[in-house]
Order: structure tokens, then sequence, then C-alpha cells
């Protein structure tokens, strides 16, 4: 059975409880560094800092019928394109309501969606604690990876 698009008074709830939720988030949270918001597009940006990436910075877009959230990841491999490609896909397994996706330019993003009904303070802190967590986890070995000859590892 096909779900509706959000009505324009769904949408505004929505972006009430992320604005709130952020608002909450910014005063706790120090390793929160900033949360912009576009209407125009419905997107959220929100900006950690990071400890195995200098920053994690994860947009949650409102779409007709889900919350749809991303998260930069790395730029394309230049070295052992294959294998890093191969790392990422087999971490896949391990994550939970996300996945690794080559996005524009060929670049490594964390991408997820969910309806909305299922959003809430709780599924905001897993969405946005996941993205920084799956970031951290990932982002060194695959950029030992992928750039074996440059990146280093600790």
């Amino acid at each position: 059975m096909p779900v509706e698009p959000a009505t324009p008074e769904e949408l505004a709830a929505l972006g009430a409880l992320i604005d709130r939720w952020a608002a909450g988030e910014r005063e706790t949270n120090a390793m929160l560094l900033a949360v912009d918001h576009d209407p125009a597009e419905r997107r959220w940006y929100i900006r950690m800092k990071g400890e195995e990436k200098t920053t994690t910075t994860v947009w949650l877009t409102l779409r007709q019928r889900t919350v749809h959230y991303e998260t930069y990841f790395m730029p394309a491999p230049e070295e052992n394109v294959a294998a890093c490609y191969e790392y990422l896909l087999r971490a896949n397994l391990g994550l939970f309501a996300m996945r690794f996706a080559i996005g524009p330019e060929d670049a490594l993003y964390l991408v997820g969606q969910m309806p909305f009904g299922a959003v809430d303070d709780g599924e905001l802190d897993r969405i946005i604690g996941a993205c920084w967590a799956y970031s951290e986890r990932y982002f060194r070995p695959a950029m030992a990876i992928g750039y074996a000859s440059v990146f280093k590892p600790r």
C-alpha cells in the first residue's frame, strides 16, 4: 500500500521537531559544532567534530514521504579502488539503517532514509550518532586502502 506524501502541516511539524531537537543538542552536546537550516531545500546541516575525521556533516532532508540522511565519507579512491569498494561493501553488512554509496564525482557517502512517522528525538540521536560513529570507525581504514601511498594508518 503506497504511503501518501506528507502534507504541508506534517512537514512543518517534523521541521519543528528537528529544530527543537537541534536546539537541545546545541546546548548539551560538546561534539556539535553547528546546525544550519535551509528552509527552501527542507534540509538541515549538522556538523560535528571528529577524532579520525576532522568533522562529520550530516544532511537531514525532508522528502515527500521520508527523511533522507547522508554524510560525505571520503573522496573517490585513487588507489586499490576495487579493494576499497569491497571493504566498504562488506562493512555495509554491519551497518544499521545506513549504507555506503557512490555519489557525485564518485565520492563515497553514508546514506539512509526512514519514513516520517518513525522520526522522533531518539531516532534523530541514533541517525546522527550512527553517521558519526560509522564515519569514525571506517574512515581511516578506507583511506589507507584508497590512498595507500599518502594516507598511512596509525
